[in-house]
């Protein structure tokens, strides 16, 4: 349990020190377990690496996260889409010798900016990331995913539009909206892991799970491993790392963000405690480890955040659970195999929900702040970070990209530090404001004057 003199949230059923019960704690656990699990094997098989190792590596990797952050941040570790491409790229050339180099370094770069935060501190922060800023971040970043939740709705891993596949995800919403809403107790604290697996029972009956992919499966099976010096010969490859490491600092303002969105769930200040070098570095060591083991980059994941949003469960012994469940199902082949068959209708379905709760955070920042939008400022730099943002305005200089979120955040923050705090046309209604006051206040008192 928490400790007594520390923060506790009354607003969260479970908060971050908050252990629950031994039953429940298994239920809470594998809900996170089934919300991250689609995105985190679809990476390594866009790219060709094993989905079971990928799934080791995030178990691992959040709890070091969890460790290196003192167990103050609840957040969990997955495989991160911003590297695909140079990863899908080098595995058709020189394979996962060279794919190992660059995550490495990535975590590297990670631990090397987090020791720089470290020692000049984190109060810069609080200059560059207003609300004004946060709020329309936040907001892009549940809004951003609109698009793939919307396409794993409707058309699943096919390019075509299936009414089908649309019907099995507005089932499991529209079960998730209802487990919410009807139930308590501890039914009510786990609709998402409900609604998914009605949506996964419905898939069934509708014949869109391979039911032989699962029964001929083996029980149990080695991840395939990729260690260096052991699975291959190591031998330093320039050209990967520095074609995959750069990408670190567009993922970095990723990770700011959703910082920022634990902030407002758990009513705490993440970047001044543990600290936004510790948040870094607990980033940083996930991916190092993920390198040296053959799995993808990692990085924390939004679909556990809107778990969070939803339930109101902040505990971090759950995302522990989910972390533990990870790793075992790495191994446990048959439920590894059950797991990735779930269609992507029902992952599409619960995201709906899992995204809209984090863009609705982003709605709460900025009415909690009561920032007034008829200020130009306010309408310039919100106007702009959203639509490029949710627009994925990415920029691209050769194979160095900087996604619609990462560009949306940088041109935030110099909005913010260039635009004065008055638009010209404000300060001269202003002054009009006062000089018609002025003359109102001259007339009374001449008139007042005439009359005595």
């Amino acid at each position: 349990m928490a400790d007594k003199n520390e923060f506790h949230d009354d607003r969260a059923i479970l908060d971050i020190h908050d252990m629950p019960p031994f039953w429940p704690w298994v239920g809470l656990s594998l809900q996170h377990m089934f919300s991250m699990f689609g995105s985190t094997v679809i990476v390594p098989l866009i790219v060709g690496l094993s989905p079971s190792i990928a799934l080791f590596a995030s178990g691992v990797g959040t709890l070091l996260h969890i460790m290196i952050t003192q167990r103050k941040i609840p957040a969990y570790m997955g495989s991160s889409f911003a590297f695909i491409i140079p990863m899908a790229s080098l595995m058709k050339t020189t394979g996962y010798s060279a794919v190992g180099q660059g995550i490495v370094g990535v975590g590297i770069v990670y631990m090397i900016v987090a020791t720089i935060i470290w020692a000049i501190g984190s109060d810069w922060v609080d200059k560059i990331l207003p609300p004004i800023v946060v709020g329309p971040i936040v907001m892009v970043i549940g809004l951003s995913l609109a698009g793939s939740a919307a396409n794993d709705a409707m058309m699943g891993n096919t390019k075509q539009y299936h009414l089908l596949y649309f019907g099995v995800a507005l089932a499991t919403l529209f079960l998730a909206i209802l487990f919410n809403m009807m139930f308590k107790g501890f039914i009510g604290l786990i609709p998402v892991l409900l609604a998914i697996v009605c949506g996964y029972i419905i898939s069934v009956f509708c014949g869109l799970v391979d039911l032989h992919a699962i029964a001929v499966a083996p029980w149990f099976k080695l991840p395939a491993f990729e260690i260096p010096g052991l699975s291959y010969h190591f031998k330093i490859d320039w050209a990967a790392i520095l074609s995959i490491t750069p990408i670190a600092f567009v993922t970095m303002t990723e990770h700011m963000g959703h910082i920022m969105v634990l902030d407002e769930l758990t009513g705490r200040d993440f970047f001044k405690d543990p600290g936004l070098n510790r948040t870094l570095a607990g980033d940083g060591a996930a991916s190092l480890f993920a390198g040296l083991v053959g799995a993808p980059a990692m990085t924390s994941y939004g679909e556990n955040i809107g778990v969070m949003a939803i339930t109101k469960i902040h505990s971090v012994y759950v995302l522990m659970g989910a972390a533990g469940f990870a790793i075992l199902f790495a191994f446990v082949n048959k439920l590894n195999v059950l797991i990735m068959q779930m269609p992507m209708p029902v992952i599409g379905g619960i995201s709906f929900l899992l995204f809209g709760t984090i863009a609705t955070a982003g709605i709460q920042i900025m009415v909690e702040n009561r920032i007034d939008m008829g200020v130009k400022r306010n309408l310039m730099i919100a106007s702009t970070v959203m639509v490029i943002g949710v627009g994925n305005a990415y920029l691209q200089i050769k194979s160095f990209q900087f996604t619609g979120l990462a560009f949306a955040t940088i041109i935030g923050i110099v909005l913010n530090l260039i635009l004065p705090q008055k638009a010209a046309s404000e300060k001269e209604h202003e002054a009009k404001l006062a000089l018609d006051k002025k003359l109102h206040e001259a007339s009374k008192k001449a008139s007042k004057a005439n009359k005595d």
